[in-house]
This record gives C-alpha cells, sequence and structure tokens, in this order.
C-alpha cells in the first residue's frame, strides 16, 4: 500500500497512488554553492573618510565645498571645488585656516550639502531684502512731508480729482450757502427737478440755457407763458415738454405764495425758523437723501400745487439753498457756511 521514498535525504512513507516514474519525473540540477567573497575584492561601498586631528586641514584624497555666504553674486554652480592630495603644500593649509568665515561642506553631491547651499543662499536674500525694507540701522527711512497734504483742502469726499471744473467751482463757491433771494430758489427748485435722471455735471452746463428759455426765472413773466411759447421752448432747448409746464405751474404758485407770506423766501425759510440746519457728517455715506423736515416740506408744498417735489427733490433742495449745511466737517466750505449763516441777509 505504501512505499518508502527518500526527500532530502530522509526516507518518507507515500502511498502507491502518488509514485511516479522515473523515466517521467523531471531531472533536478545539484545546487551549487556560491563561492565565498574574496578579501582581495573590491568593495562596492564607498571607504570612509577618514578625518584628521586638525580640524582646519582638508583630509587627503577627499572632495571638499567651500561656500563664501557673504559673496552674494556667486551662485552654487559656480562654487569653487578644491581637491586636496596627500602632498599639500602648507602656503595652501595656511590659506584655508585663514578662512574662518567659509562654510565649508562635505561631500558636494550630499543631501546635506544641498540643504547648506540652499540655506546659504536664502540667508543671502534675506539680508537684501532687509536692506531693502529699511530694517536695519544703515538705511535711513524716508519720512513723507505731510505739511504739503496739511495745507491742501480737504474737500467733501464727492469732488475727486476725475470731477469736471464746473462742479468743483459750483461746490466751492455756492453749494450749501444760504440763499435769499426769490429768483434764486427759484432757479434752484428747476435745477434740481432738471437733474432727476441725470447728474449735476450736465444741469450745471445747461445752467445758461434754462436761464434763457425761462427769462431769468422770474415768476411772473414765466406764469404768463401760453401754450405756444411752451411748445417753442421744448423743441429749441431740448428740455421735456412736461418738464417745460412743471415750471410754469411751479411759478404760478410761488405767485399765491407771495401774496400770502409776501415772498417765496419767507415761505421756504420758515420750515427751519430761519435758521440753516447745521449738521455734522464725517463720511458722505452718512448723509440722508431725505429727511423729516424735507418730508413735512415736500407734502405742504404738494399739497400748494407744487410739481416735482418729493422728499428726495426737496431735500437736494435744501443742501443748494443753504437751508441744511451738509458739507462735510473736515470740508473747509463747512465753517465758511457757518459763518454766512450767522450775517443777517441783506433785504
Amino acid at each position: 500500500m505504501c512505499s518508502s521514498e527518500s526527500v532530502n535525504r530522509r526516507r518518507v512513507l507515500q502511498p502507491n497512488c502518488n509514485l511516479v516514474p522515473l523515466s517521467e519525473r523531471p531531472k533536478v540540477r545539484p545546487a551549487t554553492a556560491t563561492p565565498p567573497l574574496s578579501p582581495k575584492l573590491k568593495s562596492p561601498r564607498l571607504p570612509a573618510i577618514k578625518r584628521s586631528n586638525d580640524s582646519n586641514v582638508l583630509n587627503s584624497s577627499v572632495e571638499r565645498l567651500i561656500l563664501t555666504p557673504k559673496s552674494s553674486n556667486v551662485k552654487a554652480s559656480n562654487a569653487l571645488v578644491v581637491k586636496k592630495s596627500k602632498k599639500s603644500s602648507s602656503a595652501d593649509n595656511c590659506s584655508l585656516k585663514c578662512s574662518s568665515r567659509s562654510l565649508i561642506v562635505e561631500a558636494p553631491g550630499s543631501i546635506a550639502a544641498a540643504r547648506r547651499e540652499q540655506v546659504a543662499i536664502m540667508q543671502e536674500q534675506r539680508k537684501m531684502r532687509i536692506a531693502h525694507y529699511g530694517r536695519t540701522k544703515s538705511i535711513k527711512k524716508v519720512v513723507p512731508d505731510n505739511t504739503a497734504v496739511r495745507d491742501q483742502e480737504k474737500r467733501c469726499t464727492f469732488i475727486t480729482p476725475n470731477s469736471d471744473p464746473i462742479y468743483v467751482a459750483y461746490h466751492d463757491e455756492e453749494w450749501g450757502v444760504p440763499v435769499h433771494d426769490d429768483k434764486q430758489l427759484f432757479e434752484l427748485l428747476v435745477l434740481i427737478g432738471a437733474q432727476v435722471g441725470s447728474d449735476w455735471t450736465s444741469v450745471l452746463k445747461k445752467r445758461q440755457d434754462l436761464r434763457d428759455a425761462f427769462s431769468g426765472f422770474d415768476a411772473e413773466i414765466v406764469s404768463k407763458f401760453s401754450e405756444k411759447k411752451i411748445n417753442s421752448i421744448s423743441a429749441d432747448y431740448g428740455i421735456d415738454l412736461s418738464q417745460v409746464r412743471g415750471v410754469v405751474d411751479n411759478s404760478n404758485r410761488i405767485l399765491e405764495i407771495k401774496k400770502e407770506f409776501g415772498s417765496f423766501e419767507k415761505y421756504v425759510w420758515r420750515f427751519v425758523n430761519n435758521k440753516p440746519i447745521a449738521t455734522k457728517y464725517k463720511s458722505c455715506h452718512k448723509i440722508p437723501v431725505k429727511t423729516s423736515k424735507s418730508e413735512s416740506i415736500s407734502k405742504d408744498m404738494v399739497r400748494r400745487g407744487f410739481r416735482l417735489v418729493g422728499p428726495t427733490v426737496i431735500h437736494s433742495f435744501m443742501q443748494a439753498a443753504g437751508l441744511s449745511n451738509d458739507h462735510l466737517v473736515t470740508c473747509p466750505r463747512h465753517h465758511h457756511c457757518v459763518q454766512v449763516a450767522q450775517t443777517p441777509p441783506i433785504v
């Protein structure tokens, strides 16, 4: 049933069903032992580096890399590789001893050498940045002279260097100055009504045309305009027909106010007790587009039959006519308008 078979020179009992004829068995080559390494053969490893007792003298048959961190113009690729032989002269050793500030890096192909080289370059770049930004005592900081900035007038922030000169002149001469003349008040009311859907610069450029079209803003003359005159003004000056009719209607309302209060100026200024509202805004973003006072004036004027007199329009009218001094406190015109308001108006 079983037969003995030698496996690895050891007898092992196996069943007969597992027997394989010798002719069918594969031929196995005998394992040959590898010969031992000869001590005379060179080892694939690099020989150990032998250091001398003197730390300042370079060892023989070893390449040394000398980097000078002080020289910022020398790149890593142009570093000096020095080979020293066993028979190095004493003069060369003396010169190497004297270079105490040099950075000596062993094995130029190693990771440590590349890292030291990189650190040296980074130190040089950092020194250049420090010198550039003036963080060292050798670099003197340039302090800007703020006297010119202090002397320069700081207008309201909506006046920019790109603002039109006519708009800047209006801000510096008229805006916020108290107005007590009926014709000028009527003119400002018309100009601000024309500003709706446009801008102040465009309206100011058309100011003279509006004066010519409406006879110098004389309410008595404008109130007598016929339908033919209204159509001709709209065609000749390019003004919307509804706007021209609104100006004519407002002139009639002004005449009614003159009969009741004596003048349009008295009617307007009585809402602020004949004294401008002094505000102290520090930013244009804080200035509102309408106030409770402008809403109350708008309601009264609408009740009397005025046109184009919404709360926002009336608030702009109050700013332009000096009923409200909305110049920023940093603007020199703010103090000027306050002084003008303290002087009694010339009748």
